[in-house]
């Protein structure tokens, strides 16, 4: 077994175990990409503010995100396709955070259904949709979800339509992998993968295939989705989707201050700063520089979470430091998943949650509701100014 002590090394062996297409899924952004780099290098431009002979016992990284208490303020970020980073992917991830003390989001395109994920789990998790056309089809998912149990729903407000993203139209992404030549050779070095997938009968978008008239495969899919994403979505269609859940909101993909007022004035009860991981549009500055502006924008108005670039505790710690209330892993959990299922998103969170402990004592800070910006050094340039 390898030693495991940061979330690069789970992505080295994440890269050898997973298919080209599913990694390349992961690893990548839209068009050149400039925003999905900066989403994790702008990260490198806060530095901690060290302090010594400081009392360090009794520390603890606990806080609450939506009124939920968690262990330490990081959520697993809704992915889509996760089964097809590992089999059961989505299964093992919710259980890993249930049994870790996080939040666990299933995306509406999950290869487990919610029916899948909650008879695996004891606890509530929370559900993300996207913006669809089809109001029949959302209110029955919804449905699902609430009689599922999920105590919050994220709906996504930054995928009216897909962003170009190059990597996944050269490899034909599709669940499961389409029979070519160059797949079929690549899957052949992907044994363990290839032996989970066998040992499983979700190899499809569970929470749509079945739920949909004349949805059978990946193909029907594809042509549905691209109907059906609400190319006309608003603020009112926002309000109307919030009404049908009728519980706690989080409202994902907000990167202008303009829009998290608008997000707070319909009374969300979060909202995530996010750039849909550098997967939409790209040019666009990253989720952390955009943080301060939307806090100056809504104060406490909404509690405010960030998306995007975290790779460590560190970045966890700079994201609260500068008034976030919560942070996502996508990449980070998924690294984990693919190199060593449930156990490796397990070690994620261990990795994450040690280097947010030990950094925070390292800063003079014993409980992660202290910190602030009395922690941190900020450039300058991180005001969010367009000029």
């Amino acid at each position: 077994m390898p030693v495991i002590t940061n979330i690069e090394d789970l992505k080295r062996i994440y890269r050898r175990r997973t298919p080209k297409m599913f990694y390349d899924y992961a690893e990548s952004g839209s068009w050149t990409e400039q925003t999905f780099r900066e989403n994790v290098s702008d990260f490198s431009k806060i530095r901690l503010r060290q302090r010594v002979a400081v009392d360090m016992t009794d520390r603890s990284t606990a806080t609450r995100m939506v009124g939920q208490d968690v262990s330490m303020p990081v959520a697993l970020a809704p992915v889509g396709m996760t089964g097809m980073q590992c089999a059961d992917g989505e299964i093992k991830a919710a259980r890993a955070a249930e049994k870790f003390g996080v939040p666990f989001t299933l995306s509406t395109l999950s290869i487990c259904s919610i029916e899948d994920v909650a008879e695996h789990t004891s606890k509530p998790f929370w559900f993300q949709v996207y913006t669809l056309t089809d109001d029949d089809y959302m209110k029955r998912l919804i449905n699902r979800a609430r009689d599922a149990g999920c105590s919050a729903l994220v709906i996504t407000l930054d995928l009216q339509m897909l962003g170009q993203r190059h990597k996944d139209i050269k490899n034909g992404l599709s669940a499961p992998p389409k029979p070519t030549l160059a797949n079929m050779v690549n899957l052949a070095t992907k044994w363990r993968w290839g032996l989970g997938m066998l040992g499983t009968k979700r190899r499809s978008f569970g929470n749509v295939i079945g739920h949909v008239d004349g949805i059978t495969d990946p193909a029907s899919l594809t042509a549905w989705t691209a109907e059906k994403f609400d190319h006309a979505l608003d603020w009112d269609r926002v309000k109307q989707l919030m009404d049908m859940w009728g519980g706690k909101v989080i409202l994902k993909g907000i990167l202008d201050p303009e829009d998290a007022v608008k997000a707070a004035d319909l009374g969300a009860d979060a909202i995530i700063v996010s750039n849909h991981g550098g997967r939409q549009i790209d040019g666009a500055l990253s989720s952390i520089r955009m943080l301060q502006p939307i806090l100056d924008a809504v104060g406490d108005r909404v509690e405010v979470h960030l998306d995007g670039g975290i790779r460590s505790g560190q970045d966890v710690l700079k994201a609260i430091a500068m008034g976030a209330k919560g942070t996502y892993i996508g990449r980070s959990f998924v690294y984990g998943l693919g190199a060593m299922g449930e156990e490796g998103v397990t070690r994620a969170l261990e990795v994450i949650h040690k280097e947010l402990d030990t950094n925070m004592a390292l800063c003079g800070e014993r409980l992660l509701t202290d910190l602030g910006r009395q922690n941190i050094l900020v450039p300058k340039d991180f005001s969010g100014d367009w000029q």
